[in-house]
């Protein structure tokens, strides 16, 4: 039986990222939007030290302007970094599908959804969990879109929140 040789395995050294003197953030940042994709891609992978993934235009542009800015100024402090993690935790109760929900799915509370119908404005507004259509609480938009018009709607494309055919 031969011995094997307790070597720690070789570490990766942490990748390097250039630092961005504040004097350049914005004509980097006026440069990203007239940059070819390719050269977007290019400043991804020396930014984060990684391939870019495979979004649209508008993401890259928004994740680099973020990146230049962090790396020009710093990026959130480490217990605003754990504040916000407890605060997802509270959230979403660690559950890490309701994390892949998106957040926007339903609007803010507060949020007034107006929708004319038989030359009568009808106004709606978004609780925290439910609607309140004339003074009264309703559970879904449905329900509002039913009692307004007398026949089953999908509330969310009765109040123009989501298009046909959108999930």
């Amino acid at each position: 039986m031969t011995k094997r040789s307790k070597t720690p395995a070789a570490e990766t050294p942490a990748p390097v990222f250039p630092t961005i003197p504040p004097a350049q953030v914005l004509p980097r940042l006026a440069a990203l939007q007239t940059a070819p994709i390719d050269e977007l891609k290019q400043q991804w992978r020396e930014l984060f030290g990684k391939e870019p993934p495979s979004f649209n235009r508008a993401y890259l542009q928004s994740r680099l302007a973020y990146r230049i800015q962090e790396l020009a100024y710093g990026g959130l402090k480490p217990e605003i970094r754990t504040r916000l993690e407890a605060l997802g935790e509270q959230l979403d109760g660690g559950n890490v599908v309701l994390r892949r929900i998106r957040a926007d799915s339903r609007p803010l509370p507060g949020t007034r959804l107006l929708r004319e119908w038989q030359g009568i404005e009808h106004v709606v507004t978004v609780r925290p969990d439910d609607f309140e259509y004339e003074g009264r609480p309703y559970r879904s938009l449905s329900a509002i879109a039913r009692h307004i018009t007398g026949t089953r709607w999908n509330g969310w494309q009765f109040f123009g929140l989501r298009g046909r055919g959108e999930s």
